[in-house]
């Protein structure tokens, strides 16, 4: 019985030690790849907000109303569905 015991214990600590090894490598591994990315492929700037244009307010008026047509054909088919 203590053979048995003492090979589940080497077992237990081998297999948990690997787990361990492999995780660690894991994460150096995806931290420097991090760092290379972003060495080689920074993040493009932040982009300036564009002024509305007087125009804006008379497209975003048709674009309500294509809202309110895609909303009642949605309800129409989700009663057609349930129907």
């Amino acid at each position: 019985m203590d053979n048995l015991l003492s090979e589940g214990l080497e077992l237990l600590v081998f297999g948990m030690g690997f787990v361990f090894v492999f995780l660690t490598l894991l994460v150096i591994s995806t931290g420097f790849m991090s760092k290379l990315v972003n060495k080689y492929l920074p993040a493009p700037p932040p982009s300036k907000p564009q002024r509305s244009r007087p125009g804006a307010k008379v497209q975003a008026a048709g674009a309500e109303a294509k809202n309110d047509e895609l909303i009642a054909v949605m309800t129409a088919a989700v009663h057609k569905y349930r129907s």
